[in-house]
C-alpha cells in the first residue's frame, strides 16, 4: 500500500472512531440530564427566579422549569393530571385537597414558609390608618384575590369578616385572578386599594403599604410543598424539595420578606 493510499485509510479509521464516541457520548449525556416542572403561588416567582440560579449553579445537569399561577388554578391542573414534579402553595387547603386525593408522594410534603396580610395603596394617595375606613365613601374600589381560587383573596375574606366589613364593603370588591394582578391594580390606580401579601407590597415602588392585619384575624398564611406522586423524575424532585428547605435557599426567601415555618 503506498504512502497516499496509507493516509487515506487513517482518516477514514479516524473519522469512523470519532463517530462512535460522539455515538456513544450523546445518549449517557441526554440521560443525565433532567428536567423537572414545579407549579408555585406566583407570590413566590422573584424568590424561586433567584433559587433557580443558584441550584442550577450546582446542579447544571438539573434544568427547572416553573409554572407560577394561583394555587387553586394549579391544583385543579395537577388534579386533572398536568406532568408536574413539585407543587408549592400558598395555603394548605390546595394542598390538602391534592393529599386526600392520594396525588403527594409519601412524606414528600412539609411547609416552608408563612407571610403577612397587608392593606396597599397607590403611592401618593389617601391615607388609611384602620381597615375599618374602606368602608368610607371615599374608597370606590377595593381589589382582593378571588377568595376561593386564590388564597390571598381567602385570608383577606375571612379578616374583613371577622373586622365586620365584609358585607359592606361587597360591592366594592374588585376580583384578581392571583396576588399579581391585585397588585398591578392598585399599581394602575384602578382601584383605590387593595389586599395583598407583604412580599408583594414590598416589590413595588408605585404602591404603598398602610397596614398589616394582625395575624388573628384569619388563617395562618403558610406555604406547604410537595413531590407529586405522578413525577417523572421523584429522585430529582426529592432533591430540589430537600434543597429548597436547607440553608441556602431560606437566605434567599427571607430576603424576599418570607417568614420560615416552624
Amino acid at each position: 500500500m503506498n504512502l497516499k493510499n496509507t493516509r487515506i485509510l487513517n482518516l477514514i479509521i479516524a473519522a469512523i472512531v470519532a463517530i462512535a464516541l460522539l455515538i456513544n457520548w450523546t445518549p449517557a449525556t441526554a440521560q443525565q440530564r433532567t428536567s423537572l416542572t414545579v407549579s408555585a403561588a406566583i407570590s413566590l416567582s422573584p424568590a424561586l427566579t433567584e433559587i433557580k440560579t443558584v441550584y442550577q449553579t450546582s446542579n447544571p445537569n438539573v434544568n427547572i422549569t416553573y409554572n407560577f399561577g394561583a394555587s387553586g388554578a394549579l391544583a385543579q391542573q395537577i388534579q386533572q393530571g398536568a406532568p408536574v414534579d413539585v407543587f408549592l402553595s400558598a395555603a394548605t387547603k390546595q394542598m390538602d385537597a391534592l393529599q386526600q386525593a392520594n396525588l403527594l408522594l409519601n412524606q414528600t410534603r412539609r411547609n416552608l414558609l408563612t407571610n403577612r396580610l397587608v392593606l396597599i395603596v397607590p403611592k401618593n394617595s389617601a391615607v388609611l390608618t384602620d381597615f375599618k375606613q374602606l368602608a368610607d365613601a371615599k374608597i370606590k374600589k377595593i381589589a382582593i384575590g378571588e377568595p376561593n381560587s386564590v388564597p390571598v383573596g381567602q385570608y383577606a375574606q375571612e379578616m374583613l369578616t371577622k373586622l365586620g366589613l365584609w358585607q359592606q364593603i361587597k360591592p366594592k370588591l374588585v376580583l384578581g385572578n392571583n396576588v399579581r394582578q391585585v397588585l398591578t391594580f392598585v399599581e394602575s390606580r384602578n382601584v383605590d386599594a387593595g389586599i395583598v401579601y407583604a412580599t408583594d407590597g414590598k416589590t413595588s415602588d408605585k404602591v404603598t403599604v398602610q397596614l398589616t392585619a394582625a395575624a388573628n384575624l384569619h388563617s395562618p398564611i403558610v406555604y406547604p410543598l410537595a413531590v407529586i406522586r405522578n413525577s417523572r423524575h421523584p429522585a430529582a424532585a426529592k432533591t430540589f424539595v430537600e434543597f429548597l428547605a436547607g440553608d441556602r435557599a431560606k437566605i434567599v426567601f427571607q430576603k424576599y420578606g418570607f417568614g420560615l415555618a416552624r
